[in-house]
């Protein structure tokens, strides 16, 4: 899947998800309010994650955010 974008639902949140290398991750906030905002997780043995494992990563993410800002903390 690498290179492809992907969509992933997280609660009331969307992300777009591109597998940049093989265990390498960028998830984008779709619904977030800063446009091309989000983050990069990747594992270190380059295994690929699960979508159950990126729902987490995510919802980690949007735990962190400065609700005034949109912003992590």
């Amino acid at each position: 899947m690498s290179g492809e974008m992907w969509r992933l639902d997280v609660d009331a949140d969307r992300f777009s998800v591109v597998e940049r290398a093989p265990g390498t991750y960028d998830l984008t906030w779709e619904t977030g309010p800063n446009p091309g905002y989000g983050f990069t997780i990747a594992t270190s043995d380059r295994n690929p994650l699960s979508r159950g494992r990126l729902e987490e990563e995510a919802r980690g993410f949007l735990r962190q955010v400065d609700a005034e800002t949109g912003y992590l903390e």
